[in-house]
This record gives structure tokens, sequence and C-alpha cells, in this order.
């Protein structure tokens, strides 16, 4: 049995695909309220903020993944995000199970240095450092040895569905809607974006490698690094819209966050918009050779087909 906890976000989703097409056949699904990808998934809903619930949606186990995600609060990730990690650890520990830990990069210093698994934490605000104390929850585990455990890294996401990014929120979404993208900051910096499925699968292939455990990794992605120029460009041509958009400048960024609190909640993440940022996933890349790395070009051509 492999499980999922935190089973209805976009990179879930697309992880069971993956899990239930290649590895496993016997896959349960975890969250408040669950909802079947594949018609033969197993589903509990509990509660990762109580450990007994945690416990229950993990016996019986073999790799347990997890995925959960939060709304971009930032009380709400200190408050709830390292107890339902803890919870999960802890689980998984009593019964056993190997333990895949999804991760973003909040923690990562906000500058154009290419980013590694050896890049030391550096987080900029609240919700940075949250991210950096789970992941250091999470190395912690590692080195206590008694469980299988790995990190997989992932930049921020573009992809078909309802993809928490803010450059799906920013760029394609609005295509759909017949609104001109907005550009956050600068459109002249490089930018490294992971196609979820391709995260997903990545998740999959490094849960179901035995010699992946003990070991943080960066997901797959695309070295073409394009600006958000160049992104722009060909989302709007994938959409048939005239190329056309809009910067939103820093300081337009901030004082909009006076009004807005889905843009105060994104305000400690404008420095990685000022400058490139550079994601590596050589090493990945290196031990899965054969692994198909989706480009820009396509993945955003399957956006726009994916629209309704």
């Amino acid at each position: 049995m492999q499980t999922i906890l935190g089973a209805n976000g976009q990179i879930a989703t697309e992880l069971a695909r993956a899990l239930r097409r290649e590895h496993t056949d016997t896959l349960r699904l975890v969250s408040r309220n669950p909802r079947k990808v594949d018609e033969a998934d197993t589903l509990m809903s509990a509660d990762l903020l109580d450990a007994d619930q945690t416990a229950a949606a993990v016996a019986g186990s073999r790799i347990v993944y997890f995925t959960a995600g939060l709304p971009p609060d930032t009380r709400l990730w200190e408050a709830q995000f390292p107890t339902m990690l803890r919870n999960a650890l802890d689980a998984a520990r009593s019964v056993g199970a190997a333990f895949a830990y999804f991760d973003n990069t909040y923690m990562y210093p906000q500058d154009a240095r290419l980013q590694t698994e050896d890049t030391p934490f550096a987080p900029v605000g609240r919700k940075g450092k949250v991210r950096a104390h789970m992941a250091e929850m999470v190395l912690a585990e590692m080195a206590r040895g008694e469980i299988p455990v790995l990190i997989a890294r992932a930049p921020e996401f573009y992809g078909p569905g309802k993809t928490q990014s803010f450059t799906n929120a920013l760029v394609t979404d609005r295509l759909r809607a017949g609104r001109k993208p907005l550009v956050p900051v600068r459109d002249d910096v490089r930018r490294t974006l992971i196609w979820t499925p391709d995260a997903s699968r990545g998740l999959a292939t490094l849960g179901n490698t035995p010699d992946a455990f003990g070991q943080t990794w960066h997901l797959p992605c695309n070295d073409d690094r394009p600006t958000y120029r160049e992104f722009v460009t060909m989302a709007c041509e994938a959409f048939g819209k005239p190329v056309a958009y809009r910067v939103l400048g820093k300081w337009a960024l901030i004082g909009a966050g006076l009004f807005s609190s889905e843009v105060r909640e994104i305000r400690e993440l404008l420095p990685r918009y000022e400058q490139d940022n550079l994601f590596d996933s050589g090493k990945f890349k290196q031990r899965f050779p054969r692994f198909e790395v989706t480009g820009y070009r396509e993945g955003i051509d399957r956006v726009h087909q994916s629209a309704p």
C-alpha cells in the first residue's frame, strides 16, 4: 500500500495518476475530504492535525507521501504545518513506512545563485522560516535512520488544472479569462518553473527507488529557464492572443498588499522576482537519464488544451 497524505491538491492528483500508472495497484488517498482519482483508489478521511487520525490513515502503508498544502496564510502555516508534518513522520515511523516529503524552495536564499541540493537555508519572511523548520524536521528524521526518508523539492509550478502558482494566476489563468497577463516585478530575468505532472512523476519515481532515500533531490525541470517576457510570449501564442502584458513593479505590489491579503501573503517572495531564479535538477537527471522533462512550450500548449 502506498499512501498520499494531503491528497486533493494538483501535485497529489498527478502523483496518484503516476503511482497507479507505473508503480502500484494499491493506493490510499488521505485528506479531510478525499476524492478518487481512479475508481480503484481507497479513500480515508483524516485531519493531519490529529495524531490518532494520522496514524490510522498511515496504517498498513509501505510508502507515505506528504504532499499536504495550506492556503497562503502565514499564521495558518505557523500554527498547523509543523504539527501536520510531525504527526505524519511519527505515524510513518510507527509502522515502518518509507517517507517521501514534497517540499518547495521558500527556505532558499532569494538571490541569483544556482540552487542545488546543497544550497544553505536562508529564509526570507515567516513562511520561509516555517518551510525551513519543516525541512529540518525531515532531515532530522532522515539522520535518525529508523525509516527511509527523502526530500523532493520543486520550484514554482506551472501546469494544468487548479495549480496554485503565481505564474498560472498572473499569466495563463488571465489569458483563459480573456485578460492581459501580468508580470511580477521584472520581465527580463530568467525563471525556473516546473511542470506539475513532471514534479509528481519525479516524486513517484523517487518514492519507488530504494537508493533514493536518505537524500534530498531537486525534481526535474527544463533547463531553458525563460524570462517572463519569453514565457508570456509563448503563452500568448498558445492561446492565440496578441503578445501583450503589463509589468507590476515591486512597489505597486507592496502597495497592493495594503488592500489585498492574497498579495500581502506573497510579498516575502518578491526578491526572487527581481533577479534570475535558477534551480538545478542535474542530480535527478543524472540518476534517471530516461526521465523525459516537458518543454515550456509543450507545457503551455497543454495548459491551453486543458482549459474549459
